[in-house]
């Protein structure tokens, strides 16, 4: 078993030697305090990392108000779709390693996928499909460009069939990953592949392709091969014994922009094993593990000697994979719910990738690549300016502020 490590073992320098300004950065708080103290936000936790030293980790408010659990190092948080990059790692590896191919039918791994109809009409009690123009490839899982969907999307007649069958929902799936991803398949596509982006289901049909093809269990896999390696040992798809005092309460943004308690980490499920290992958005981890899985990517797939997935692999994921080089907005089905802000930002295969700072609004560099997670978590990695950020926290949901928008924005006026 891999030895828990809560923060990276890094030399920590002065902001001043790795192009930082001590007393900007300060403002990094300043940002995320308001938040606390407004009561929008039960904590944060923030760190941001250059040339492989930690410049700036702070950490505030408390991790459960109930309580009154101060936020730590080794908070456990609830990553929703941050699972989703290491979903993408684990089947980029087996393409990598000729396991699988990008422009492989899902249908070779998934045969239930050979069926599945574009909608044409009807509702969740009868619908009629059409053929698609063609099938669904590994590449449109990896870029969401499936025609898949989530029930909580609610903006097109899919969602609300997917809503009637339980995929998709924020409420805990008891079936287990091959019932639902089986299940799925016999659901409407919103599109045909490649037509449009939408947000969807798409990485936990990874996480199944990625099970069939190594003939390992998700978690094994990914704990095996993307995890493990690189030290990430509180990271996994349920709060294991040892960790259950440490497990933040969730909570959700009410109408007067206070909070209401979601999911108390006394009685969470997260604290048993899932039926259903959720490669979308099922696992929990800490600041410090997602930090590790960030200076990975950083190093361009290697940390502390090991590496999890190839240079060139790792940088031909992180460019726009959208068909035409187009942004997710012009492809976008129904511009509603996403964990980015989606003028000027292309997507690769399981990242957000910034082309266009300008049109993107924030503060950013081109190629810098991200994602985020339903309770207001997120993560951009900064191969331009060396450059990586986590932040966590627990609220619902990610749209509520705009944070992590603002974050970015007095990272980087803090560069010297």
């Amino acid at each position: 078993m891999v030895e828990p490590r809560f923060a990276l073992q890094l030399v920590t320098m002065r902001p001043e030697e790795i192009g930082f300004d001590s007393r900007r950065l300060g403002r990094i708080g300043d940002l995320t305090h308001r938040y606390v103290d407004e009561g929008k936000m039960p904590c944060s936790s923030v760190v941001v990392m250059r040339h492989g030293h930690e410049v700036y980790r702070d950490l505030y408010g408390v991790a459960d108000m109930e309580r009154g659990t101060p936020v730590a190092d080794d908070t456990v948080f609830r990553l929703y779709s941050m699972t989703k990059p290491i979903t993408s790692i684990g089947l980029l590896r087996l393409v990598e390693t000729g396991v699988v191919k990008l422009e492989d039918p899902v249908s070779d791994y998934i045969p239930e996928f050979a069926d599945t109809g574009v909608y044409v009409s009807g509702d969740a009690d009868g619908f009629e499909t059409r053929p698609p123009d063609r099938p669904i490839e590994i590449v449109d899982l990896l870029r969401h460009t499936a025609g898949l969907s989530y029930a909580f999307m609610e903006s097109h007649p899919v969602d609300a069939i997917y809503a009637r069958h339980g995929l998709g929902v924020f409420a805990r799936e008891t079936r287990t990953l091959d019932a639902t991803i089986k299940a799925l398949a016999t659901m409407p596509l919103a599109f045909s592949p490649g037509d449009h982006w939408a947000y969807s289901m798409a990485t936990d049909v990874c996480g199944r392709v990625i099970e069939i093809a190594s003939g390992q269990q998700l978690s094994t896999y990914l704990e095996a091969h993307v995890t493990g390696p690189i030290g990430m040992s509180e990271t996994a798809f349920w709060a294991r014994t040892e960790q259950h005092d440490r497990l933040a309460a969730n909570y959700a943004a009410t109408p007067d922009g206070g909070l209401v308690l979601v999911d108390d980490p006394t009685t969470s499920p997260l604290r048993e094993p899932p039926a259903f290992e959720g490669g979308g958005g099922g696992m929990v981890g800490t600041l410090g593990d997602y930090l590790r899985f960030c200076h990975c990517l950083l190093n361009g797939g290697e940390l502390d000697g090991e590496r999890i997935i190839g240079r060139k692999t790792l940088e031909y994921a992180t460019r726009n994979h959208l068909p035409g080089n187009a942004t997710v907005a012009d492809l976008w089905l129904s511009p509603t719910f996403s964990e980015a802000t989606m003028n000027g930002t292309g997507f690769g295969l399981g990242f957000s990738v910034v082309i266009d700072p300008v049109a993107n609004q924030a503060i950013s560099s081109p190629g810098e690549f991200a994602w985020g997670g339903a309770a207001s978590t997120g993560f951009w990695v900064d191969p331009v300016e060396d450059l990586a950020v986590v932040f966590m926290t627990q609220q619902m949901p990610s749209s509520q502020y705009p944070l992590r928008r603002e974050l970015r924005n007095v990272v980087y006026q803090a560069l010297t």
